[in-house]
């Protein structure tokens, strides 16, 4: 199809069909006339400079060490590539600011947009603009509501973390009677925070033996950690495992339990900060094990907006376009296996 018909008019009018329709339609080479041979050749991504990519970058404010990481992979994965020219904004919590600072990406008309939305659902209209502009979309970790409003999804596994982090727990207290547990939850009119403790809880259910016994939530940060721990140490006066969503708020909690001298149970922290990975490295505190909710998807929305932007497919996969979704896995970091993780921590 020739290229000044194919972005605008099937970029949205395909998605607005369905996704398998996108596939389908938006191929390099026509299906219709490709053999098995062809197929072997289908065009892919790599690291040697092609098309030049203008790749818009919106996200929300950086006022969290994971929020920070995202804003660093994505720059520094963008610097990779001698044939990407980032645009990216200053990031804004203010879902009013961050739909004005997309429309300026699309008003300079750059090629693809990457975009980690402060609210997924009071977004979905500014990638929906984009797309009916022709702009493909990589909607980053928090999803716009309306599958119309991206063309691919990338982002981490909040239930996967919430049951991995579970199975971690169950493993090491499989064989105490009566075990307890309680959880340090994130905000919880997230949705992510309720994937994670769903996660956590379907977890638990294989182990009979293991009852949670309390939760609070706090707010991802240092301060609501410490403040929100305490109350969990003064209402619990023994346990044997934590679950803690988020290492930021994480640092909190460590303090909570430094300051009452609690040592009796292990902790498991979540998301992957470098000061949680040292502490499981050093082995001298009571947290054991964190799991991953990698920032580095910033670093493959970049890689999955440059393929866009050049209208290539994926190395490795047989398939003409990028799938309309990636979903990265939470794996548990322990001591056993810290220094291969401890790269990607966060600061």
């Amino acid at each position: 199809m020739p290229e000044n018909t194919s972005r605008r008019g099937l970029l949205f009018g395909a998605a607005a069909v369905s996704t398998g329709a996108f596939l389908t339609a938006c191929t390099s080479n026509d299906p219709k006339e490709s053999s098995d041979d062809d197929a072997k050749d289908a065009p892919v991504a790599d690291e040697k400079p092609g098309k030049k990519v203008t790749i818009g970058f919106a996200g929300p404010q950086a006022d969290h060490g994971w929020l920070n990481a995202i804003n660093v992979q994505a720059r520094a994965r963008a610097k990779k590539y001698k044939d990407v020219t980032l645009e990216i904004t200053e990031g804004s919590n203010d879902t009013a600011a961050q739909i004005g600072q997309i429309d300026t990406l699309i008003n300079k008309k750059v090629d693809v947009l990457v975009i980690l939305p402060a609210d997924g659902k009071a977004m979905t209209q500014a990638g929906l603009k984009a797309m009916r502009a022709g702009i493909p979309v990589v909607n980053l970790d928090r999803i716009f509501d309306n599958p119309q409003a991206y063309r691919c999804w990338v982002g981490g596994d909040n239930y996967g973390m919430g049951l991995n982090a579970g199975h971690f727990i169950g493993e090491q207290l499989k064989d105490k009677k009566n075990a307890k547990v309680v959880e340090l939850a994130g905000v919880d009119n997230l949705e992510l925070t309720k994937q994670r403790t769903q996660g956590f809880d379907a977890a638990l259910k294989n182990y009979p033996n293991i009852k949670k016994v309390a939760r609070q939530a706090a707010d991802f940060t240092v301060e609501s950690g410490q403040s929100k721990m305490s109350q969990l140490l003064q209402a619990q006066k023994s346990f044997d495992a934590l679950w803690n969503h988020d290492d930021d708020q994480g640092v909190g909690a460590l303090r909570a339990i430094k300051q009452a001298g609690r040592d009796e149970f292990l902790m498991v922290g979540g998301a992957g900060a470098k000061s949680a990975m040292d502490a499981i490295k050093a082995d001298n505190s009571v947290l054991k094990a964190t799991v991953l909710y990698p920032p580095t998807m910033a670093a493959s929305a970049i890689d999955l907006a440059r393929a866009l932007g050049q209208d290539k497919g994926i190395s490795g996969l047989a398939e003409f376009e990028i799938p309309t979704s990636l979903t990265l896995y939470s794996a548990v970091v322990t001591k056993d296996n810290v220094e291969e993780y401890l790269p990607t921590g966060f600061k």
